[in-house]
C-alpha cells in the first residue's frame, strides 16, 4: 500500500535538486518545482557549538547577535569554510523538505556545488545528504547547473559560453559535449561588491555599517555602467570618530566608483577563459552570445560592461538567482540525457 502526503495526496515524487550557494540554498522537487530558498546563514551559540536558527532565521542575526551568539555563513568564496555546520545546514534544509511530503522511496539528489570543490567538501556534502534520507547523491559544478537551466544544449559540441556571478565566486565556462572546455574562477561575486562598499562608506565619510546595509545599497544604487537615473540613497551607520548613530547621503555615482575595482576582476576573469578557448568553439560564442546567471548578474549595467568589453552580445536569463536549481531538476527528469555532467 502507497504512503500519504500530509495533505492527503499520494506523492510518487522520488528526485530533489539542490542549489548550494554561498548566499541562498535552493531546492527542486520534481512535480513541485523550487519549494525552498533560503539565506546560506547560521546562527551558533558559541560556548556549547548549539544551533540557535538557520536560514531566513539566522540571516535576519548577522550584525544583531549578542556576544554569545554568532550568525556564520559556512561557505565563504564558494568553498565550504565550516565543514561540520555546513552539513548540519544541508541536513535541516533536505529534512524540512522531506517532513512535509512523505515519499514512497528514499530520494535521489542532485546537488549543485562550486567547481573548485575539493575531495574532503565533496564527503561533506555526501554524507550530509544522505543522513537527511537521501538514497543516493550525485554532485554537479554550478556552470554547468546553470547552463542546463537555462536551456543551453551542453551535450552537443557547438559551444556555450556561461558566466555565473554568484555570492563568493564568479565562475565563467565554455561548456561542449557535456564537459567544461574552457573555465576560469574568481573568488569574486556579490559577497565583494558588499564588502568594498562597506570599506569605501568607512573611509569616505567615517561611517560603520554591516553588510545587510552594505548589500541594500547595492540593490537600489549600485550599478557597473552608467545609467541615465542616477539614484541618491540615505545610509544610517555608526560615526567612527563620535561612536554615536548617524545617516549619511550617497549618490549612485560615488557606489559605481567604488565598485570597479572588483567588476574589472571579473571583466578579466571572463577576457581569460575567452582566451583560453578553442577557435572553432570561440566562433560558435560570437554566433550564440553569453549567457549571464547568478545574482551578480542582477548587478543594473554589468551586462552592458561586459558586451563593451569582449564586444560580445550578452543574455542575463530572466530569473538568474534560480538558473542552478532550475538546472538540477532538470538535470532529474532527464536523467539518462544529462548523466554525463554529474559526478558521483
Amino acid at each position: 500500500m502507497g504512503k500519504w502526503s500530509l495533505r492527503g495526496n499520494f506523492l510518487p515524487i522520488s528526485k530533489i535538486g539542490v542549489d548550494l550557494g554561498t548566499a541562498n540554498t535552493l531546492v527542486h522537487v520534481e512535480g513541485e518545482g523550487i519549494v525552498l530558498n533560503e539565506p546560506s546563514v547560521v546562527a551558533v551559540r558559541k560556548e556549547t557549538g548549539r544551533i540557535e536558527g538557520i536560514g531566513l532565521a539566522a540571516k535576519r542575526m548577522l550584525g544583531r547577535t549578542p556576544s554569545g551568539i554568532e550568525a556564520v555563513r559556512p561557505l565563504k568564496d564558494g568553498v565550504i569554510a565550516d565543514v561540520d555546520i555546513t552539513e548540519m545546514m544541508i541536513r535541516y534544509f533536505l529534512k524540512e523538505v522531506m517532513t512535509t511530503r512523505l515519499f514512497k522511496i528514499r530520494p535521489l539528489v542532485v546537488v549543485g556545488v562550486p567547481s573548485g570543490i575539493t575531495e574532503l567538501e565533496r564527503r561533506a556534502v555526501r554524507s550530509s545528504a544522505h543522513a537527511a534520507g537521501a538514497k543516493e547523491v550525485y554532485m554537479v559544478a554550478e556552470p554547468m547547473a546553470a547552463a542546463v537551466g537555462v536551456g543551453l544544449p551542453v551535450e552537443t559540441p557547438t559551444g556555450n559560453m556561461i558566466i555565473d556571478v554568484g555570492g563568493g565566486t564568479s565562475e565563467i565556462a565554455v561548456i561542449a559535449l557535456s564537459g567544461s572546455v574552457a573555465d576560469t574562477s574568481i573568488r569574486v561575486g556579490g559577497d565583494e561588491l558588499d564588502s568594498t562598499i562597506v570599506s569605501f562608506l568607512r573611509k569616505n565619510y567615517n561611517l560603520l555599517i554591516g553588510e545587510p546595509t552594505a548589500e541594500a545599497v547595492k540593490i537600489q544604487i549600485g550599478s557597473a555602467y552608467p545609467t541615465d537615473d542616477d539614484k541618491e540613497m540615505l545610509v544610517k551607520g555608526r560615526d567612527l570618530v563620535s561612536g554615536i548613530p548617524k545617516t549619511v547621503r550617497v549618490h549612485s555615482a560615488e557606489v559605481r566608483e567604488c565598485l570597479q575595482e572588483p567588476i574589472q576582476q571579473i571583466v578579466a576573469a571572463v577576457r581569460r577563459a575567452l582566451e583560453i578557448t578553442p577557435p572553432e568553439l570561440a566562433s560558435d560564442i560570437v554566433d550564440r552570445g553569453v549567457v549571464m546567471t547568478g545574482g551578480g548578474a542582477l548587478v543594473r549595467g554589468l551586462d552592458t560592461l561586459l558586451g563593451e568589453e569582449t564586444g560580445l552580445p550578452i543574455h542575463v536569463d530572466a530569473e538568474p538567482l534560480t538558473c542552478v536549481v532550475r538546472g538540477c531538476g532538470k538535470i532529474l527528469e532527464e536523467f539518462g540525457r544529462y548523466r554525463g555532467v554529474l559526478t558521483s
